[in-house]
């Protein structure tokens, strides 16, 4: 059933495996696969990974640094096997702990660590208590009540005819009798309602009758002794006749209204270009050369105003524990107290869980998803557990620091994306480096798009937009204007008598998987540098715009698929993401289809300190985050500083 067991250290080291018959290939690679995208990216919340077809289950031993992982087919279900690797682990801590215990990393080396006879024993063991527990099989038809009936006892005799009819005579006197019963009701209930009104006290003493008729009195001398009639239902007025629209711009010519001399790419007309240049007073030309400045937070004396709190809270939870040791002894108090600052126990579960509880919580309140607050969670627990804990140092201290650097390890990327060292590359090559920009609607595709131009035309770089955003209108306008903008503020003098931005557009209703490939084309003929795709926003659910996404792509082959989300979004992000790769997936004709490779996280200064959205983001592609919107004009771009963003985060 098994494929393969094996135990090893933090430190790469294998003290003992085990190759299941049969079995030819080597576990290193699923094995290596399961520390570069688990262990080392601090994602170890689920217990379970994939790879290929293999199924890998995994435990940690914090204490002892070793890591137990079993691998086997993910078409089998093996109910066993959690408890499995949990026996293992003990029996396997019990049976080595003096070789575990020694110091150095040639401890491992030295020792010889025989355990085929006691693995066969745990495993045999786990397989017939799993037989036991099986589901109880359904009986056959012979076991059944039904298989004992015979025929005779099935029919009716004339008795219970007899019965029926005896019953359906009483049932009819039932109902003469339920009739003269509730014609009598109805009598009684007529003489009570009679005795009421003739009474019209309705149980009232002789006093708040005398106030109820006075009360009485009173309103009718003050509506003039009449009882006011309802009011009538107005009657329905009928339909206006409709009325001519006076719009406030009627008088003007239509000449005045005409702007299409301006609203087109004639780089010629300087006079209408001119106003552009003015019209971003904050823009300072060649001040994003070179990489993008990270995104920073100021430290505020808050953060340690609240560590002192925390601090404080403890010192006062550790002293209400050991007031009850304190009654006994004189110095039970002081031991108590020192007991729980000094590091001489193992950090178990139950110490972690009411502060893992608060950083979840916490979590959330930022903006993380709820999902992904527990998964890492989880995994810093998993991280902890059985660690001994630092001398002077609390449970809330420990756990928030391991936390924090799970945060930084999760935002630093498996791999670098540099754009400009790219584009170098390419141009090299003679061909443009192409960028598809894809995302939910209304996040910001097209402005930080320009935001991205302005960043590659200030490093020298020229830029051909592709206009495949065929579906909402105003989209080719926006990036008409975006467009002009951008020229307006580098000159064609800077860049050798050539526009430093041009747009590639075919109006709308086209395929946008043609325009691409013809932008592409004529970008490799007109030897620009790159090429930015706009794609239509779309939702996630639907279906056929994430199919000529997913065309789009396959088609064209870009050499970066950025993914544009906004800093707002809590939950949401992670079903964007997830069912985006999804399509992408669904939607590829080949075996290794194109994902999404980077993140462009809009909107950032909108959310103060709720930065939860690049955690979860980032969490859930494994890919890092390669621009970060924080404005409204183009130099508003800036790139992910881990460490802020984790600082700002854990700030209460």
């Amino acid at each position: 059933m098994l494929d393969f067991f094996s135990i090893f250290s933090k430190g790469g080291i294998v003290l003992w495996c085990f190759q299941g018959a049969g079995v030819s290939e080597s576990f290193t690679g699923p094995v290596n696969a399961l520390i570069r995208s688990v262990i080392l990216q601090e994602r170890s919340g689920n217990n379970s990974f994939t790879h290929n077809a293999l199924s890998l289950k995994y435990k940690l031993d914090n204490e002892f640094e070793l890591v137990f992982v079993v691998g086997f087919q993910k078409i089998l279900t093996l109910t066993y096997v959690d408890k499995f690797i949990d026996d293992v682990q003990l029996h396997f801590r019990d049976r080595y702990k003096n070789e575990l215990e020694q110091r150095g990393a040639l401890k491992f080396l030295l020792n010889n660590f025989e355990f085929g006879d006691d693995f066969h024993r745990l495993l045999r063991e786990a397989e017939v208590s799993s037989k036991a527990k099986a589901p109880a099989s359904m009986r056959n038809f012979n076991e059944s009540e039904k298989s004992k009936k015979t025929v005779k006892s099935m029919i009716e005799t004339k008795d219970g005819d007899k019965s029926k009819e005896q019953g359906g005579k009483k049932s009819k006197n039932a109902k003469k009798e339920a009739e003269s019963g509730g014609d009598q009701a109805k009598a009684a209930s007529q003489t009570a309602s009679k005795k009421a009104v003739e009474n019209g006290n309705e149980g009232l003493t002789q006093e708040e009758i005398i106030e109820r008729n006075r009360a009485k009195f009173i309103s009718k001398q003050l509506g003039g002794g009449k009882a006011e009639k309802p009011s009538k239902s107005p009657k329905p007025q009928k339909p206006k006749g409709k009325v001519n629209r006076v719009w406030d711009m009627s008088g003007k010519s239509i000449g005045e209204l005409d702007y299409s001399g301006t609203n087109g790419n004639n780089s010629s007309d300087a006079q209408n270009q001119d106003p552009d240049a003015t019209a971003e007073p904050l823009i300072q030309v060649d001040s994003m050369k070179g990489d993008l400045r990270g995104v920073d937070y100021e430290s505020s004396d808050d953060d340690d105003d609240d560590e002192d709190e925390v601090v404080q809270e403890e010192e006062r939870v550790v002293v209400a524990n050991t007031k009850k040791g304190a009654k006994k002894g004189g110095f039970g108090g002081m031991f108590g107290m020192l007991k729980g600052l000094v590091g001489s126990k193992n950090l178990t579960q139950e110490d972690m869980e009411p502060v893992l509880e608060k950083m979840r919580d916490h979590l959330i309140a930022k903006n993380v998803a709820a999902e992904i607050s527990s998964q890492l969670c989880n995994s810093v627990a998993k991280k902890l557990e059985g660690k001994v804990m630092g001398t002077f140092t609390t449970v809330a201290s420990t756990v928030k620091q391991a936390l924090q650097d799970s945060l930084v390890q999760i935002l630093q990327p498996k791999r670098r994306v540099d754009i400009l060292r790219d584009v170098l590359e390419a141009r090299s090559q003679r061909k443009p480096f192409v960028i598809t920009f894809c995302g939910v609607n209304g996040v910001g595709k097209s402005t930080n798009l320009a935001k991205i131009s302005y960043w590659l035309i200030e490093n020298g770089f020229t830029v051909l937009i592709a206009a495949c955003d065929t579906f909402r209108a105003g989209a080719v306008e926006q990036l008409r204007t975006h467009q002009r903008r951008l020229n307006s503020l580098h000159p064609l003098e800077k860049h050798g008598g050539q526009p430093a931005v041009q747009l590639f557009e075919k109006g709308y209703g086209k395929d946008a998987a043609g325009i691409a490939m013809e932008a592409i084309a004529f970008a490799r003929n007109q030897v620009f540098d790159v090429v930015l795709i706009d794609t239509a926003g779309r939702m996630q659910d639907n279906g056929p715009l994430m199919t000529a996404l997913a065309k789009l792509i396959a088609v064209n082959t870009p050499d970066l698929v950025l993914f544009v989300g906004e800093a707002l979004v809590g939950n949401e992000a992670v079903d964007q993401l997830v069912k985006f790769n999804q399509a992408l997936a669904d939607h590829s004709k080949t075996d290794k289809p194109r994902l999404i490779d980077g993140i462009v996280l809009t909107k950032f200064d909108t959310i103060d300190d709720k930065v939860g959205a690049a955690i979860s983001m980032t969490y859930i592609t494994g890919q890092p985050i390669v621009f970060v919107g924080t404005g409204q004009t183009y130099s508003d771009l800036r790139s992910l500083n881990a460490r802020a963003v984790v600082s700002a985060l854990m700030k209460a």
